[in-house]
């Protein structure tokens, strides 16, 4: 279990996690689009977003579940971006990625980029 890259500038700013330059497109839409655990649940599969929470829990392999003050969404967040250990219940973090959608299981993010905040 590994980090792509981890950048610290200093100790006021926050840890970023960067997925594959593949991905940038989806980052650069996100970063664009803030919303709620509440909007996200309710917007189209595959759009673009940003959400900011905190963990409560880790659910399984690399599912988390994310609340913000609107409710809690399960976020999907590959180990090459945070690993398990850096994702404890508790830790603020802000994540880019497509809503995803599913036919017989609750609407999740896909996580592209995370940070984790100070």
């Amino acid at each position: 279990i590994g980090v792509v890259s981890q950048n610290i500038d200093s100790p006021t700013n926050p840890v970023r996690f960067r997925a594959g330059s593949s991905d940038q497109k989806v980052i650069d839409q996100a970063a664009k689009n803030s919303v709620t655990v509440a909007q996200a649940t309710n917007l189209a599969d595959e759009t673009a977003v940003n959400l900011t929470g905190t963990i409560i829990r880790h659910i399984q392999e690399d599912h988390f579940e994310l609340k913000d003050e609107t409710g809690s969404i399960h976020v999907e967040v590959d180990d090459k971006l945070a690993s398990i250990n850096q994702l404890k219940a508790g830790t603020k973090v802000k994540v880019y990625g497509e809503v995803d959608t599913h036919r017989e299981k609750a609407t999740d993010i896909e996580v592209y980029k995370i940070e984790i905040l100070k």
